[in-house]
């Protein structure tokens, strides 16, 4: 028994002596850096590890400082370190100063849409896209859904922030995406972004048919009308996957032919986004779709039709909370996808408080 006692006497005579704490310095929103000193008798420490409260953050290391991990933002918190040798830890150190992390930063990904053209004998260009990630917003910012032109005439600007989609194009004129020509086509991306907004609008015949409107994003230029008489196809529409299932945006709408009116924005047969264009005196042709920003087809017989509305999406982490408020002059829906927050805007402008 006194052997017992002996050796355990022992092992604690040769733990180290708690090390002194120095100063807590916050470095982020999950991290901070902690100083200390070791202590300058009794046995030699090899390792010194640094806890929080409240529990959490933690880190290590041989030297001093020692950088803690695991923190939450906008957060206060103390620390104490303690030694450790071959025969176990020290008793804890004095806390350390209070510090405050950081406010965590939201980052966010985002589809910005414009209205897109509306359709008057060429199809409408459909409305600027444009989309990316990792977008850092201020606290309050402006969120607004740009409309579909009425046949003959631009569609509006979207706006997320600083992001600006523009309005799609009309008839041979410029916009996010140019209206088909008449029978010059309309250039694409007016506000000259890159990588672009969208693309021209294709060439009309002189005395016929329309061109397709161009389409957004990383679709293409809209197609010329052929001979006799088809009008050209509207610009191949964009997808984007942010909202947690493919969607399609900003399609060209279809010019007006005598024989044939041109296909909307996809393709076939006449597609989602960009609208159809009338056929000779047939009254067949489509409005773009709504929050797709797509171009109206355009009219041979009758006036063109209107183009799509557009719509803005923004996604972010679901480690973070629901926005704070959403001004009521917007028209929104929250979705929650695996692993993101997905806010959809499809009509108005108001101001959005994170």
């Amino acid at each position: 028994m006194l052997n017992i006692i002996a050796s355990v006497h022992s092992i604690v005579q040769t733990l180290p002596n708690a090390p002194t704490i120095g100063t807590a310095t916050q470095t982020g929103s999950t991290t901070a850096t902690v100083t200390f000193t070791a202590s300058g008798s009794g046995p030699a420490a090899t390792n010194f590890f640094i806890t929080s409260t409240p529990a959490g953050g933690s880190g290590s290391s041989a030297t001093s400082p020692i950088s803690v991990t695991g923190l939450t933002g906008s957060t206060s918190y103390t620390f104490t370190v303690t030694a450790s040798n071959a025969a176990g830890n020290s008793p804890a150190s004095a806390a350390s100063n209070s510090i405050t992390t950081a406010a965590p930063v939201l980052v966010f990904d985002y589809v910005v849409v414009a209205g897109g053209g509306g359709g008057g004998s060429p199809g409408g260009g459909a409305g600027g896209y444009r989309a990316g990630v990792s977008l850092t917003l201020p606290s309050s910012f402006t969120v607004t859904v740009g409309g579909g032109g009425a046949g003959g005439t631009k569609g509006s600007n979207s706006v997320l922030n600083s992001i600006t989609s523009t309005g799609g194009g009309r008839d041979n004129n410029a916009g996010g995406s140019g209206g088909g020509g008449d029978p010059t086509p309309g250039t694409g991306n007016q506000g000259g972004f890159s990588p672009v907004e969208g693309y021209a609008g294709g060439t009309g015949a002189t005395y016929g048919p329309g061109g397709g409107g161009g389409s957004g994003g990383v679709g293409g230029t809209g197609t010329g009308a052929t001979s006799p008489g088809i009008g050209g196809a509207g610009g191949a529409r964009t997808s984007n996957s942010i909202s947690g299932t493919l969607e399609y945006y900003a399609g060209g709408g279809g010019g007006s032919g005598g024989a044939a009116g041109g296909v909307g924005g996809i393709g076939t047969p006449f597609g989602v986004g960009g609208g159809r264009g009338e056929s000779y005196n047939a009254n067949n042709a489509t409005a773009g779709d709504i929050n797709t920003g797509g171009g109206g087809g355009g009219g041979w017989s009758n006036p063109g039709k209107a183009g799509g509305s557009g719509i803005v999406v923004i996604s972010y982490s679901n480690t973070f909370p629901d926005l704070t408020s959403i001004g009521g002059g917007l028209t929104y829906a929250k979705t929650t996808p695996t692993g993101y927050k997905v806010y959809t805007f499809t009509a108005g402008t108001g101001t959005v408080t994170i």
